[in-house]
């Protein structure tokens, strides 16, 4: 972390994740809403057309940013190393995780941001993000727009959420300071698919329909926030249990 202020530090260590943007115009007006507000870090998702002059055009003063913008192929890579990630979705889910109002999922990025890298992912312009894609996220982030016209440009979005954090970075230096090791994005997929693969094993979940089940269970860490000391012990559990059951087997045939 740099010498900046606490603000800033905590500004540096958040990610605007775009994913599968169309027009490259909205890639270039996101990043003169991320620089007014104090953000640099822009991942693109596999964006339909980057980098464009569209792009540098709406940017304005921002190129820098456009500049430094990561082009990722999946968003599991946008997500490498992040310990946290807020999804902007205006789509009703079933069984979906919590909703944050902005200010709500600010607050909670800020704060996350004090243990390592944060992200906030945007869908594309048309759709909007996935369900797997809300998945690999710890919340929902909802803008309560209008219902007869919810409609909010990408831009717009970002605009909003980026400046709620701006306002929650000012508070940082009020925080409690964490001393825990949280566990990163790609140790907690591994512990999702580790848990998935361990239950269907010892018989827990049908195969043919595991998902709801990985659904909820991604809805109760994300409530939990686990610590990579944690992540290691659950691990060393399903490992147990998964040599239990192969023993079992054993004794049987």
């Amino acid at each position: 972390m740099s010498d900046a202020s606490p603000a800033a530090n905590a500004l540096e260590r958040v990610r605007i994740v775009l994913c599968h943007t169309s027009l490259p115009a909205n890639i270039g007006a996101v990043a003169r809403a991320m620089k007014t507000m104090g953000l640099a870090s822009l991942y693109l998702v596999s964006p339909k057309q980057f980098p464009h002059a569209d792009a540098e055009a709406l940017a304005s003063r921002a190129t820098d940013i456009l500049d430094a913008a990561r082009v990722c192929a999946t968003l599991d890579e946008a997500l490498a190393g992040t310990v946290y990630a807020a999804a902007s979705t205006a789509r009703n889910r079933d069984m979906s995780h919590p909703v944050l109002t902005p200010r709500e999922a600010a607050a909670r990025i800020v704060e996350e941001a004090q243990r390592g890298p944060v992200a906030l992912v945007m869908g594309p312009e048309k759709f909007g993000l996935t369900v797997p894609e809300v998945n690999r996220c710890s919340v929902i982030a909802s803008i309560p727009a209008n219902p007869d016209y919810s409609s909010l440009n990408l831009a717009a979005a970002v605009q909003l959420f980026a400046y709620e954090i701006r306002l929650a970075a000012e508070q940082v230096e009020r925080l409690p300071q964490q001393t825990f090791e949280a566990a990163t994005f790609e140790e907690v997929e591994m512990l999702y698919a580790h848990l998935e693969e361990a239950l269907l094993e010892i018989g827990f979940i049908n195969p043919k329909e595991p998902k709801r089940l990985m659904q909820r269970m991604r809805r109760l860490f994300a409530r939990v926030r686990l610590e990579r000391e944690e992540v290691n012990i659950l691990r060393g559990i399903l490992n147990m249990a998964q040599e239990h059951a192969r023993a079992a087997r054993r004794q049987k045939s």
